[in-house]
């Protein structure tokens, strides 16, 4: 079998399955609903996040905040939003933690195999591709927006958005979340298309900080991932040092 065909078998399974857990999970959000019970021990984990990626001028950047709430309750104020599936091929997840984790899983499966088959990493382009056919194939079943980001040496930088749907787009920068309504403005005022590192990490810590201060579903601290030629390098920005841009 190839990648795709493998992916295809699995998922297929995963449908049905799917379709069942749904139902259950239905009836006991149900019953405690009826009980009266406060929303938080009703809805499934979710991170109503911010994430970002943008290029540079010889790689990528990708950022999130730390978030994840279940209901009105804050689940978790430091989690890693920020994935690795490759060496240099990251990925940015939204939606449901749940889904979004094992969506996760299964590419890091098939990129590794697909690794071994060509005798060399993948190029980020086909990474998102195999993001698109399980976000497109079980997009009934799913809550999940991914943003993955990376570099190789065919093409350099490269960004996929990947929708709730399943659509992938190539962009030069990409914003996603309940955070990314209240940012999108400022992202197409200060992009800039080849922009450096330092430049290109100051537009990902801006807008971050700018959707956590709005956004009550976003907020924590800040992760940010820098992938270029030279491997990866992870930065950290705690809730204090955020960059404020008004004082009361």
């Amino acid at each position: 079998w190839t990648v795709a065909e493998q992916s295809e078998r699995n998922f297929v399974d995963l449908r049905g399955g799917g379709e069942a857990m749904e139902v259950a999970r239905d009836g006991r959000s149900a019953l405690l609903a009826a009980s009266g019970a406060p929303d938080w021990t009703v809805a499934e984990h979710s991170m109503g996040t911010t994430i970002l990626a943008v290029e540079y001028d010889g790689g990528v950047v990708l950022g999130a905040d730390s978030r994840t709430t279940t209901g009105s309750y804050i689940a978790n104020r430091v989690s890693d939003k920020i994935t690795p599936i490759t060496r240099q091929i990251y990925c940015c997840r939204s939606g449901s933690a749940a889904d979004t984790q094992a969506i996760s899983d299964y590419v890091r499966y098939y990129a590794d195999q697909h690794a071994i088959e060509l005798g060399a990493e993948p190029r980020v382009r086909t990474i998102a591709g195999l993001f698109r056919q399980i976000c497109y194939a079980n997009k009934a079943n799913l809550m999940a927006g991914i943003i993955c980001a990376g570099y190789d040496a065919k093409c350099g930088g490269q960004v996929f958005n990947i929708t709730l749907g399943g659509s992938c787009v190539q962009q030069p920068f990409s914003i996603g979340g309940s955070g990314s309504t209240y940012i999108y403005g400022f992202c197409d005022a200060n992009f800039r298309p080849k922009m450096t590192r330092d430049e290109a990490l100051e537009f990902a810590t801006n807008a971050l900080a700018l959707a956590m201060s709005r956004d009550g579903s976003s907020g924590g601290v800040v992760r940010l991932v820098v992938i270029d030629k030279d491997g990866v390098e992870r930065r950290f920005v705690p809730g204090n040092k955020l960059p404020a841009f008004w004082t009361q």
